[in-house]
């Protein structure tokens, strides 16, 4: 359906407009539509009147779809020629779902009843204008509460922004910590690992020496050791840093350079004439008197960390005292050896018998034990050659060595075969130290016997061997150890002998080892000495002993005393026993 109203006159608008408003409204059109058509088509109509001449409004309902429950209001102008030069004007808007085509009364012509229907036609604007004071107070609320919103986001980010910095602040505190306990677990590490390289040394001089590999270049860029006693030192009276001089007067840290160290427990003083480019830290090496000496460092930076300086100075407390330990080692071990010398008398000389004695002190701890040899003569002539070992280390052990040595030679004075002997020490050991064992062996020559006489108390046994150069282990049953509570009667054994025969008296040292045993070394020591000719023995027997010692020893460290008494008949025995005194010879 279409309507059209033809406008010359502002009467002929205000009519248009309001039947217009009207159809719009019996269509069904919202009061929003409806006043936005309205408004908009009056102000269209303004302009038209004021370029004057006839105009066209056509209003239109779509019949057909898709354009169903459309309303379409065109303007054109009523002049041809104007017509193709303006294009029209047209506006639509939705009806109402299922609205129909309604009577609608025209507007009236006369000017008093047109001004009252165009106020009542304004009346949808009034409810637009009601509606839209109720979006601005909607919007108002809006506004505020996204004002509200917006405070809370802000404050939001705030926080967000204040958590985001004291986790940075936390992650960094973390970082810091991990770096620090890192470098104090790398220095806790290094200082464990270097005590016991310094500790590991009873030389001290090996310890000075360690100090530049352990601290060059990580913790230090040089190392000097002066020692008060001028030990170790390459340049004894070369000029010393006035800090190092102060660090042993007083026994306390000094730091020489142009700034102050801030080292705890450190004392500053001027840079050093001698180098006063290079920082030095100079610490004192302690003992349990005085100090042993001072330790002068140059950082390996422009300066030394604070920490790593507290780890420098336990460092060199710890190398005080094992060097200053190193020395009172050094000091019992030549007291010990010079002790142990002392102990082992000169081997007797007789006319036909060749003795030869090696003793050597094991290479761990102090070099003084239990083993001993001894040869001395009887009253009767006869020759006594014992060797023993008793149990244990140290001065103890040394000193009931020596009397153990005395007691046999006392008991040898009255006589005795050496099992009578054994079986006197093995009482006089067991009244006089009850917790001390001894284990020996005794061979006894006699001049007018060609026989061996020997007995043995929980010892090795004796190795001969015969001139024709085999090699006998004389295992014959020996005794028990001396000393232990049990009564026991040593027996005798004997076995013949002839010019060119060598018998070989040791301590286990020589021929026992941890992971093997002691057989395998008495097998050793048989085939060794069998490698000897009687030629060679009768002319340097004291060279055959160190030839027989060399591969025997070789093999591994001594954790024992070794002793070995090697006693030869020489091949000519007969005519040297033709000595003027009778008592000397064989």
């Amino acid at each position: 359906m279409t309507r059209t109203w033809h406008i010359t006159t502002v009467t002929d608008a205000a009519r248009a407009r309001i039947d217009t408003a009207r159809l719009a409204a019996a269509y069904g059109v919202p009061g929003m539509e409806r006043t936005c058509l309205t408004a908009a088509l009056s102000a269209h109509l303004r302009q038209c009147l004021t370029k004057g001449g006839t105009w066209r409004l056509d209003l239109e309902t779509a019949t057909a779809p898709p354009e169903d429950g459309l309303l379409r209001a065109v303007v054109t102008s009523g002049d041809d020629a104007c017509a193709e030069r303006q294009p029209p004007w047209h506006m639509t808007v939705a009806c109402a779902q299922g609205a129909g085509a309604t009577a609608v009364a025209p507007a009236a012509a006369d000017p008093e009843t047109l001004a009252g229907e165009l106020l009542c036609a304004d009346e949808d604007t009034a409810l637009v204008l009601d509606t839209l004071e109720e979006q601005e107070d909607l919007v108002a609320s809006h506004r505020e509460e996204l004002d509200q919103t917006n405070l809370g986001v802000l404050a939001l980010h705030a926080e967000l922004d204040a958590a985001s910095r004291g986790q940075r602040d936390l992650f960094a505190a973390e970082r810091k910590a991990r770096t620090e306990a890192e470098a104090a677990r790398r220095r806790l590490t290094f200082l464990a690992d270097a005590s016991a390289v310094l500790t590991a040394s009873l030389n001290h001089d090996e310890i000075v020496h360690r100090f530049q590999s352990l601290l060059v270049p990580e913790y230090a860029r040089g190392v000097d050791v002066w020692l008060f006693d001028g030990g170790d030192d390459e340049h004894p009276n070369a000029p010393r840093p006035a800090a190092a001089v102060v660090a042993a007067r007083t026994g306390r840290p000094q730091y020489a350079a142009d700034h102050s160290g801030d080292l705890p427990g450190v004392d500053d003083q001027p840079p050093s004439a001698l180098r006063p480019e290079v920082p030095l830290l100079c610490v004192p090496l302690p003992t349990r008197r005085t100090p042993l000496g001072v330790l002068i460092l140059s950082p390996p930076g422009a300066r030394w960390d604070a920490d790593d300086a507290v780890m420098l100075i336990e460092l060199t407390r710890r190398a005080g005292i094992a060097m200053d330990n190193a020395r009172r080692f050094e000091h019992n071990r030549d007291i010990a050896e010079t002790l142990q010398r002392a102990l082992l008398t000169d081997l007797p000389t007789t006319p036909g018998l060749h003795l030869a004695a090696r003793y050597l002190p094991a290479t761990h701890g102090l070099n003084i034990g239990g083993d001993w040899y001894d040869a001395f003569r009887q009253p009767d002539g006869s020759l006594i050659t014992v060797i023993g070992d008793v149990t244990g280390h140290g001065l103890h052990a040394a000193v009931m060595m020596s009397q153990l040595r005395t007691a046999l030679r006392a008991y040898a004075v009255d006589g005795g075969t050496p099992g009578q002997l054994l079986t006197r020490l093995h009482i006089f050991l067991h009244h006089l130290q009850p917790d001390l064992y001894a284990t020996a062996v005794i061979a006894r020559f006699h001049p007018d016997e060609p026989t061996l006489t020997w007995a043995a108390a929980g010892h090795p046994p004796p190795v001969l061997r015969t001139p024709d150069g085999q090699v006998h282990t004389l295992g014959a049953k020996p005794g028990a150890m001396l000393g232990i509570p049990l009564e026991q009667r040593i027996p005798d054994h004997t076995v013949n002998v002839t010019p060119g025969s060598t018998l070989a008296l040791y301590t286990d040292g020589l021929v026992e080892r941890r992971a093997q045993g002691i057989d395998p070394g008495i097998e050793r020591l048989a085939a060794a000495l069998g490698t000897f000719r009687s030629a060679d023995l009768d002319a340097d027997l004291d060279g055959s002993a160190d030839r027989l010692l060399h591969p025997l020893l070789r093999d591994s460290e001594r954790d024992d005393d070794v002793c070995l008494l090697l006693c030869h008949l020489h091949s000519r025995a007969a005519e040297m026993a033709r000595a003027p005194v009778k008592l000397s010879s064989f």
